[in-house]
């Protein structure tokens, strides 16, 4: 019996009955499900210590501490020296140690009591510190990297970097590499913020004001650099300074904003054989959330008279009625041959009569069509017969294309059908198409060839990248990013895979078994994909936590790569629609063939409702509607038309403390060999800073893995710049080793790509932090520069 009563060890004692009881029921169910004994054998645990301490007897405090010792050696056991793996097993646990040997020496009449659990508190702080240390500090595997070859690889866009920065991935062949080599590994250290611009032209109304996210690249020529705000307001800056030189403003109305306010980027084009004094000789071509093609002035901003009706073309021409918000551009055309080619975002998940994902060519000079391709009417060149519309619902490119001058080619990453979760209303031109590279010739309209990665895609995996040009032992090749994590190299002349491709049995079931392909490609020359999720994969910040997400994995449908959505329970992909590689594509050095990517590693936990449960529910399409904002997230879409609706658990997220349920890292960049293939280095990417449970910030610089959304720039001074991550950091990263050697504070999120210049012979690191609403990131409207410091 105890020698007095002890109020605080009846509060904690009750604190640690409470949690034992919870964890005894959702352990004694996860079991139940399969799952591991751990939480029920704990649960038992820290029940049978609170009743101890809550009688006032001290065995309640040396069994919670075996039941602590037990849950260590039990996480070691399944992650390893994994530090990240090791927190739910280890924090939460040893801050309730803390309390119960707080209330020990309430339970004491020696004179010494509190000097021996101050003590032992102290034991357990130091060799917890020390223990994470070690294990966060492993060093990253880094193999040799290629020697540096002066020839590099031609560029066929017919554009190239280094004063100047002519397109939004550098040029057409999306490289985003620029020789520039004044910074370097050896003084990046110095880099300083020489200037900060504020664009404006952010949307008003606050309901479509939470949309934000610019995810821009400007542009620079000469001596001015070009941006595009939120809103499509078109920005020229001088280069050096960052001084505004002239505005315009296309007047988008909010109402027109999809997902997310996304500008890109903007184009640039030089008329052929226009002399300098001529208006628009030299013209800046943006795309509108609006669908709208502008042209203006390069050098003035005033609308180019000679293009469209007074610089601009209506682009929803021939598509029938196209409702606010359901058909934007937000990506930079591409010009091939002097055609500009212009494809749409189409608002995902609304209804199986979205409007068209038809692909347009025009003049750049003139606005003209050139051409129009329509996929289910291969007949059509131009605009639709009278009467007619271009078919509705066809799979879109809403991200961004690559050009090739010398093959007149564009490359197409095209998305899905209208309706992402349900495959069996698709026509065959669309299933033969969606989720596809198309190479379209610019002077025909029509597709030269096509390479699918996934057959009747119901998984939402559609081509987010950019891809990328090279040439590739000899072959002109094009690199093919796709967000299930494989890359693929086809010759660019005939879509012909260089590199290997095998298959992958795929997972059938699902609402629609009959339409399951039984297997899909996979690439074999390189992939981001890790292994198939386990229950032990599953995370929290605390054990509790960590339970609800393990009882939501075996409740779950999971059967590795390709499991299909279902409707009576929910299902797991992974990897999540958000890559793999996304709309930030991968960099490339031609010198020493090497690319870089960065990714995510995320699941999605997903579940098709049927239609009388989603209406009932008020999940309606945006239509029907009129005047409110598409949905932040893609949380539940309704599919209309469709049998069901979706929801969508993006990341996986656990609704109780707004963490990921698989255990970090969620997003990695990589240096990987072009010649064999091989990975040079891989680490996680993005530190916890601005992460934490709640939502609330932790500030720790540890490199947990950050989701991450825009690309890279590589440089001649062997260095990768890049933002993405949700850390607002942007950093420099030593292309040898791997190793952050700088970064800086951005003052909005960094979903952007940035890029490198030179302007009076200095070389300029430039980025647009816009912030971004699905990454949750601050929303901003900063252009911000950094240089090495000036020699006075």
């Amino acid at each position: 019996m105890p020698k007095r009563r002890s109020w605080p060890a009846t509060i904690v004692g009750l604190i640690l009955a409470v949690i034992g009881l919870v964890l005894v029921g959702g352990g004694g169910y996860l079991a139940v499900l399969g799952g591991s004994l751990y939480y029920l054998v704990a649960g038992l645990g820290l029940l049978a210590s609170g009743v101890l301490l809550l009688r006032g007897r001290i065995a309640g405090a040396w069994l919670y501490t075996a039941t602590v010792l037990l849950s260590v050696l039990w996480g070691v056991a399944e992650n390893g020296a994994d530090p990240w793996g090791l927190i739910p097993w280890t924090i939460a646990p040893l801050v309730l140690l803390i309390l119960v040997f707080l209330v020990v020496p309430t339970l004491q009449d020696s004179p010494l009591r509190w000097r021996g659990a101050l003590g032992a508190i102290a034991a357990f702080l130091v060799v917890t510190a020390v223990s994470f240390t070690i294990l966060g500090t492993q060093d990253v595997a880094v193999a040799a990297l290629p020697a540096p070859n002066s020839q590099g690889m031609a560029d066929p866009s017919g554009q190239s970097t280094g004063a100047d920065w002519p397109s939004y991935a550098g040029t057409y062949a999306a490289r985003h590499f620029s020789p520039l080599n004044q910074i370097n590994a050896d003084n990046v250290g110095t880099l300083e913020k020489v200037w900060e611009t504020h664009t404006g032209g952010t949307p008003t109304d606050p309901q479509f004001s939470k949309l934000y996210g610019t995810e821009n690249t400007p542009l620079k020529i000469g001596s001015l650099l070009y941006t595009c705000t939120a809103k499509n307001v078109i920005v020229a800056m001088d280069a050096a300074t960052g001084q505004q030189k002239w505005r315009y403003d296309p007047k988008v109305p909010d109402k027109w904003i999809p997902y997310t306010t996304a500008c890109r980027g903007v184009d640039y084009y030089r008329v052929p054989g226009a002399s300098a004094d001529q208006p628009c000789a030299q013209r800046i071509l943006e795309g509108t959330l609006d669908s709208r093609l502008i042209a203006v002035d390069a050098l003035t901003g005033r609308a180019c008279a000679d293009f469209g009706s007074n610089g601009q073309v209506d682009t929803k021409i021939g598509m029938g009625e196209v409702y606010p918000g359901y058909a934007s551009i937000n990506s930079a055309p591409t010009i091939v041959r002097g055609i500009a080619v212009v494809g749409h975002q189409i608002l995902d998940g609304q209804t199986t009569t979205a409007p068209s994902g038809v692909i347009q060519g025009f003049d750049a000079v003139t606005g003209r069509l050139r051409f129009a391709w329509d996929m289910t009417h291969p007949e059509w060149n131009g605009y639709p017969p009278a009467g007619q519309t271009w078919t509705r619902g066809t799979p879109n490119m809403w991200t961004t294309s690559s050009g090739d001058e010398q093959l007149g080619l564009v490359y197409l990453p095209m998305g899905n059908a209208a309706v992402d979760y349900l495959s069996a209303r698709r026509t065959p031109e669309e299933n033969k198409y969606a989720t596809s590279l198309v190479a379209l010739d610019v002077t025909t309209g029509k597709p030269r060839w096509t390479f699918q990665a996934v057959r009747k895609d119901v998984w939402d995996y559609d081509f987010g990248s950019q891809p990328t040009l090279i040439d590739y032992k000899g072959t002109p090749a094009i690199i093919v990013p796709s967000k299930q994590g494989d890359f693929y190299i086809l010759d660019r002349a005939t879509g012909r895979p260089i590199t290997p491709i095998g298959t992958i049995k795929a997972p059938g079931g699902g609402v629609e078994p009959q339409e399951r392909a039984p297997t899909q490609i996979g690439s074999l020359w390189h992939s981001l994909r890790k292994p198939n999720l386990r229950e032990a994969d599953m995370w929290g910040m605390s054990p509790l936590d960590q339970m609800l997400c393990r009882i939501q994995f075996r409740k779950a449908d999971y059967r590795g790569f390709y499991t299909p959505p279902s409707a009576d329970r929910h299902s797991v992909e992974y990897p999540g629609y958000n890559g793999g590689s996304d709309w930030g594509g991968v960099s490339v050095d031609p010198n020493r063939g090497v690319m870089i990517a960065n990714y995510n590693d995320m699941p999605n936990y997903v579940k098709l409702i049927a239609r009388n449960e989603a209406t009932k529910e008020g999940v309606l399409p945006r239509f029907m509607t009129p005047g409110k904002a598409s949905s932040t997230s893609h949380s539940i879409d309704p599919q209309w038309n469709a049998p069901y609706a979706i929801s969508v658990n993006a990341g996986w997220r656990l609704k109780l403390t707004g963490l990921l349920c698989k255990k970090p890292p969620y997003g990695g960049i990589r240096a990987i060999d072009l010649a064999t293939g091989k990975t040079i280095w891989d680490r996680p990417f993005g530190t916890a800073r601005k992460n934490g449970p709640f939502g609330i910030p932790s500030y720790l610089p540890f490199h947990i893995g950050t989701p991450n959304n825009g690309g890279s720039v590589v440089t001649g001074g062997g260095l990768i710049f890049i933002a993405a991550a949700t850390d607002d950091l942007i950093r420099a990263i030593d292309m040898r080793t791997g190793k952050t050697v700088w970064s800086a504070a951005l003052p909005a999120g960094g979903q952007a790509t940035p890029i490198v210049y030179e302007q009076g012979g200095r070389e300029y690191l430039v980025i647009f932090a816009g912030g971004h609403h699905f990454m949750e990131t601050p929303a901003g409207d900063s252009v911000v520069a950094y240089a090495l410091p000036q020699r006075s």
